[in-house]
């Protein structure tokens, strides 16, 4: 006599195995394509690299509100925007160095950012604000602080891990960036901008483009210096300075942006300069003559 009962029984409980083992079977397929994934992507930035790339963000947010401000003609709001994007820019760097954080990731992101904070938004600005009328030449102006800063940033990229630390090669960006603002908000808020006079195209002109090409040259300007008690030992000097900028800024606002970017100008150009004649002065020993 057949069991149809116990056939019953076999069946189900076969469905029941081939159930349980249906969830084990998926989670190995599962992790057999994340596995594969993280080998065509390569490894994530390491989670303590979401701290300086918070404050990049918001250097970001800050240069496209920037250009919000500037397209609605409210070029004093855009400008401080886009001091507030350096300030933050200048968070990141002081994060990532005390969470040691530095990865390619963050180096990629924050120059992402500048571009858009520091290139953009300020040929933006100048178009908007004095070099709308002059075109085409106006355009073709206005465009030399993002093109030069965009060579900037993809030259200090490519030598980002052996470049001096306590310098850059060339003019920082967010420092042509600052010098910019710094002259739009002395000819919008201060008592001198007859003598400024930035509607004009011999002034606004050879301001733009000295400072484009202060960005692609080879003259060095200094870092800011990172706050430490070892910085402070062996830098007291530099730390002063800086110090006494921030004051100024803080204390008369434009008029000390434009006093502290002008003297950061003048001192990396000069001191450039006086290298270059001990140089031209110094004598170099004849070579040996081969026989």
């Amino acid at each position: 006599m057949i069991d149809l009962f116990g056939a019953d029984r076999v069946d189900s409980a076969a469905r029941a195995d081939d159930r349980s083992s249906r969830p084990a079977s998926v989670r190995r397929r599962l992790r057999a394509y994340r596995s594969a994934r993280r080998e065509q992507r390569g490894e994530r930035p390491p989670p303590r690299v979401a701290v300086p790339s918070f404050f990049t963000l918001m250097n970001l947010l800050c240069g496209f509100l920037a250009l919000t401000q500037a397209a609605n003609a409210t070029f004093v709001m855009a400008c401080w925007l886009i001091v507030l994007a350096g300030f933050f820019d200048l968070l990141d760097g002081v994060m990532a160095r005390l969470a040691g954080a530095d990865s390619p990731f963050g180096v990629q992101l924050d120059s992402l950012s500048d571009i858009v904070s520091f290139g953009v938004a300020p040929s933006f600005l100048l178009y908007s604000y004095v070099l709308n009328g002059f075109n085409p030449l106006g355009m073709i102006v206005a465009a030399l602080p993002a093109l030069c800063g965009a060579v900037r940033l993809a030259r200090y990229n490519m030598t980002a891990d052996e470049s001096d630390k306590q310098g850059f090669e060339g003019l920082p960006i967010p420092g042509q960036a600052i010098a910019v603002v710094a002259l739009i908000l002395a000819a919008e808020n201060s008592t001198w901008d007859g003598r400024f006079a930035l509607d004009s195209l011999r002034v606004v002109v050879p301001v733009v483009v000295v400072l484009s090409g202060l960005m692609v040259s080879s003259i060095q300007f200094d870092a800011i210096p990172m706050p430490s008690l070892q910085t402070m030992r062996s830098h007291p000097q530099k730390i002063a300075a800086y110090g006494l900028a921030g004051l100024l800024i803080v204390g008369l606002q434009e008029q000390g942006l434009l006093i502290v970017l002008t003297v950061y100008l003048v001192h990396g150009v000069g001191r450039s300069l006086y290298r270059l004649v001990r140089a031209l002065v110094t004598p170099v020993p004849d070579e040996p003559i081969s026989s």
